[in-house]
């Protein structure tokens, strides 16, 4: 699956488990938006899966936000995920400006809102303390779901306007 720009650059590769980061950075220190898909093409025949996506930016107001996206898919007929929307816990590591307050959405392949959570202790917090990666923080977003094979979005937004930066994370739970 080349890209389609030619600027656009790609890496086709094989990784064994671990945990592994992508840096996206602007040519010659360019700034814009940016998409960056990760592809796990053998998981039907392989001992291991992806388990956790994540990616940090700066939320701003308007559609200045976080947007992450996955895909469902393969034999199984879905699976429980958890999606959380990080900010306050992330001074702790030492990052400036963060999200005081996230609220996180997730929309299927039409644009449905499935779950919004602004509070992640005000929703579902005992199903959430089971999976044992509960957000650190009561001001940040969490939604574990069990949803069908489809596409989804993860739409973090700032509660009240409030901009900073936010980490969005995407969870397979077993």
């Amino acid at each position: 699956m080349p890209p389609p720009n030619g600027a656009e650059s790609a890496i086709a590769t094989t990784l064994g488990p671990g945990n592994y980061t992508m840096i996206v950075a602007g040519k010659g220190g360019a700034s814009g938006i940016s998409l960056s898909e990760v592809y796990d093409l053998d998981a039907e025949s392989s001992a291991s899966s992806l388990a956790n996506l994540s990616t940090r930016g700066f939320v701003d107001t308007g559609d200045d936000v976080i947007i992450a996206g996955f895909i469902l898919g393969g034999n199984n007929a879905g699976a429980r995920v958890l999606v959380r929307a990080l900010g306050p816990s992330m001074s702790n590591a030492g990052m400036a400006n963060v999200m005081a307050d996230p609220v996180l959405e997730l929309h299927n392949s039409n644009g449905m809102l499935v779950a919004m959570n602004n509070n992640w202790k005000e929703e579902d917090e005992a199903s959430i303390s089971t999976t044992g990666i509960p957000p650190t923080d009561p001001r940040e977003a969490a939604i574990l779901a069990a949803v069908p094979q489809d596409n989804y979005t993860a739409i973090v937004r700032g509660a009240g306007g409030s901009v900073g930066v936010a980490l969005v994370e995407i969870y397979m739970v077993r």
